[in-house]
């Protein structure tokens, strides 16, 4: 037996899985259903699930649904019990029962307490906003990526990066250190939620072979950036853009280069508490060594 190649169809398996819980997190999701999408044995799939991912299956939906739900909760002026049932939940209640050990707030208080808040605060009052967001600019070496394209919410890119990964690992060209990276095209203030383009890369080994379809190979880097540490959960980034962008880059006397933005992710949200996920936002400029005055 091929022992790499049995590793890789389970992986392509329960890829399967993934994919239809990012397409049906407002439903019930039923174990012998996800296990019909997998193919395999309804008795012992999640098990295989919890080995190959570190988390169980019931974990996984409920990070997602939670993710989604600061999405709304952090974007929109959605009551809280729209955003329940929008998450899969079918009342307020059982969504912040949920939602408050996780997120150490309720969904109400999250909404106007969460670190998004600072961020429009700090626009809103034109100052620098908390000293932990500091701006870097330097030069960025190039690195070449690998990835699948996604158009729709933003938020919503974590299917894409399941595809990517799982046709990595396919093709032999999964790393542990592997850089995940997101790149954003279009501005959601801008473009319908609908419409929004992204691309979902995974770095590359010099040495490795050119990835085949439906992988895309692109390149970023090799210019200077701006780069905003960001801490806490990817939803709050959308305000953390607008304060890089109102504030920052305004009075910076630097000038934003025609190159989308990208997102470098340094943790794993699958073992890492939402407050505690690290993300590097990246902002490409004309020339970073040179700012008007």
């Amino acid at each position: 037996m091929n022992k790499s190649h049995s590793w890789t169809d389970y992986q392509e398996r329960l890829s399967r899985v993934t994919a239809y819980i990012h397409d049906h997190l407002a439903e019930e999701l039923d174990l012998n259903k996800l296990a019909e999408v997998a193919h395999l044995s309804p008795f012992h799939w999640h098990r295989v699930y919890q080995a190959l991912y570190g988390e169980s299956i019931a974990n996984t939906v409920r990070r997602l649904r939670l993710a989604r739900g600061t999405g709304y909760l952090a974007n929109t002026t959605l009551p809280v019990v729209q955003v329940a049932r929008k998450c899969g939940y079918p009342n307020a209640q059982s969504f912040t029962r949920a939602f408050t050990p996780v997120y150490g707030m309720s969904p109400t208080r999250y909404r106007a307490e969460g670190k998004h808040v600072a961020f429009r605060q700090a626009l809103a009052q034109g100052d620098a906003g908390p000293g932990a967001y500091a701006v870097d600019v330097c030069f960025v070496p190039e690195v070449q990526l690998a990835g699948i394209a996604h158009r729709g919410p933003y938020l919503q890119i974590g299917k894409a990066f399941e595809i990517a990964y799982t046709r990595m690992a396919a093709q032999g060209l999964a790393r542990p250190d592997m850089r995940w990276v997101g790149v954003y095209f279009d501005d959601p203030y801008a473009v319908p939620e609908g419409q929004l383009r992204s691309r979902a890369g995974l770095s590359l080994s010099p040495d490795c072979a050119t990835p085949q379809p439906p992988l895309e190979p692109f390149a970023l880097g090799g210019c200077w950036c701006a780069v905003l540490r960001h801490q806490g959960p990817y939803a709050t980034m959308r305000s953390a853009y607008q304060w890089l962008y109102g504030h920052w880059l305004v009075q910076s006397g630097y000038e934003a280069a025609d190159r989308p933005v990208f997102e470098d992710y340094l943790n794993n949200p699958r073992d890492t508490p939402p407050d505690q996920l690290l993300s590097d936002i990246y902002l490409p400029l004309v020339d970073g060594g040179n700012a008007s005055t």
